[in-house]
């Protein structure tokens, strides 16, 4: 039993050498900001882990709580537990998205009260991250937000909290952070259908290009 055990365990090492391996000549075509972006997230164990249970459900089975992907440079453990809550209840959430010529309009709600606190604290901090040009460089942060913390003072941002959601109205008179808003609602709205799925390949199609 031992014997085998071993032998298990050592088969694993050489798989796990072999696609390091693979993956140090596929990091060499990226960028130096996306390898160190994704420097927290991919870690000998855990990036493993929750691959494995991501892929074991159906791309639904992530584990948020130990995801590295989830912290960030400049982000706090608060917004960090906000972001691992709302992955974990994405199928609580619902969210409806307007494109208007100048920006967007949404209404995201969640059927759970904890996770609509949750969620109303994330909206509420970011934005607020955006105006004061505060990135908190999460690991799995979308490019397209590199845009507001560098213009995010052409941002204006009304906040709206109702029964049936917040609401939030962001506009622009600049047209590359309308197209940017407009693609971002996209990518949220796809995390609130899919969850973690939509994040993983995401990340994915980026890491090919």
């Amino acid at each position: 039993m031992n014997k085998q055990k071993k032998s298990f365990q050592y088969k694993i090492l050489v798989g796990f050498i072999l696609l390091l391996s693979v993956s140090a000549i596929s990091f060499a075509a990226l960028g130096s900001k996306t390898i160190t972006k994704m420097a927290g997230y991919i870690t000998s164990g855990e990036y493993m882990l929750a691959a494995r249970q991501m892929h074991g459900a159906n791309g639904q089975g992530h584990d948020e709580i130990i995801m590295p992907g989830l912290k960030g440079e400049n982000a706090t453990p608060e917004e960090s537990e906000e972001l691992a809550i709302m992955f974990q209840n994405f199928d609580k959430i619902t969210r409806k998205v307007e494109n208007l010529p100048n920006g967007i309009r949404t209404v995201t709600h969640a059927s759970d009260e904890a996770v609509m606190a949750k969620l109303v604290s994330h909206v509420v901090g970011m934005i607020g991250r955006v105006e004061n040009l505060d990135d908190p460089k999460i690991f799995i942060q979308s490019p397209t937000l590199d845009i507001f913390f560098m213009r995010g003072d052409k941002i204006k941002s009304e906040i709206d909290v109702t029964d049936n959601g917040i609401i939030v109205t962001q506009t622009s008179n600049d047209p590359e952070l309308v197209d940017a808003l407009q693609t971002h609602a996209a990518e949220v709205s796809d995390m609130a259908d899919r969850g973690m799925q939509a994040v993983h390949e995401a990340m994915m199609k980026r890491m090919i290009k």
